[in-house]
């Protein structure tokens, strides 16, 4: 136990470098351009590296845990969710560009630290989808996060049932079962990409040698397959009001502004508490990444003080006639509706 506290102890240690390097000459507010020359000026290589390394050695911490019992076990499987979230958000600042100096280290970090031990799409396939597709067509047609949505259960007219279902999607059959299959994908050998099953396994070895079979069921298996697709999930959820965003015109601030929505802004607490375990590195102010996506997460909370507020700011995901579950429904239902009002095309 004693062990297993001290992983986790100087995997938060290990991490600290890069906050306080990006905290020096940070302004409490500042625009874009203020805070990219902040940014800058902090750019380097060793301490991103430091920051991935930390997740690692919490997580052995946490494979250590898992031997103690069921306890110990139960809070393994948490918490190495939520260290997966949190490199599935520290590559999603590598696949920006912003996570380390270089382009090279950028890729390399994401791809080394985060995508080939958790069985993530390459690199650059996720570069392309979010960057190209996902950023500038947010809320759009054409933007391929609507399509997941719509896969999950997430359409004009759904039950109520069918609904809270869609809430919950990673934890169904269904949903398991297309982790499943997008794993099984990207595990295999694909051209100039072959070593993804074998960092997978890795991974398994890794946590059965530090804590045995509960280490690796409670370490990896649980977390992998479902803890961390669902917190990823209710992610996707709060980045925007998918449904029924307002179409503004401007500057892109103005333009997302009309099209995210900011979770918790008068809850300190809840902020808090969701930017350590599912809205990490900034997801939480996941507005003002969208309005300046080179911007990383150590400057988004100084740039969300200096824009305009989101047109959607609310205080609950699930319970409350404002969270942002109640609007999703709303909204889908309100398309529905329009549907079935519209006349039939002529013969």
């Amino acid at each position: 136990m004693l062990l297993a506290l001290s992983l986790l102890t100087a995997g938060i240690l290990l991490r600290q470098a890069d906050r306080v390097r990006f905290r020096l000459g940070r302004p409490r507010t500042a625009n874009a351009a203020q805070l990219i020359a902040v940014q800058r000026a902090r750019a380097n290589n060793w301490t991103p590296t430091a920051l991935l390394a930390g997740q690692w050695v919490q997580i052995a911490g946490y494979w250590l845990l898992a031997a103690h019992g069921w306890l110990g076990a139960v809070i393994a499987a948490a918490g190495v969710a939520v260290q997966f979230r949190h490199l599935q958000e520290i590559s999603h600042h590598a696949v920006h560009g912003v996570l380390a100096r270089t382009r090279r280290a950028n890729h390399v970090l994401a791809e080394l630290g985060a995508h080939l031990p958790l069985g993530l799409a390459p690199v650059a396939v996720r570069r392309r989808r979010h960057v190209r597709d996902h950023h500038p067509n947010a809320t759009l047609a054409s933007d391929p996060n609507l399509a997941e949505l719509a896969q999950a259960g997430l359409g004009p007219g759904a039950a109520r049932r069918r609904f809270a279902a869609a809430l919950l999607f990673p934890l169904t059959a269904r949903g398991i079962r297309t982790t499943a299959v997008t794993l099984a994908a990207n595990l295999r050998p694909q051209p100039g990409r072959y070593a993804a099953a074998p960092a997978m396994i890795a991974v398994l070895g890794a946590a059965y040698l530090t804590g045995g079979w509960a280490a690796l069921l409670a370490g990896v298996l649980i977390p992998r397959l479902l803890l961390y697709p669902l917190l990823a999930w209710w992610s996707l959820l709060v980045e925007h009001t998918w449904f029924d965003p307002e179409h503004r015109t401007g500057t892109a601030a103005e333009i997302e502004a009309g099209r995210c929505l900011r979770l918790y802004p008068h809850n300190p607490a809840l902020a808090t508490l969701a930017a350590a375990t599912w809205l990490p590195y900034g997801d939480l102010h996941h507005y003002a990444h969208s309005a300046h996506p080179g911007l990383r997460w150590n400057y988004l909370p100084a740039l969300e003080r200096h824009l305009p507020p989101a047109h959607f700011t609310p205080g609950a995901l699930f319970l409350s006639p404002a969270s942002v579950a109640r609007r999703h429904y709303r909204a889908l239902t309100v398309q529905a509706e329009d549907s079935r009002r519209q006349p039939a095309p002529r013969p």
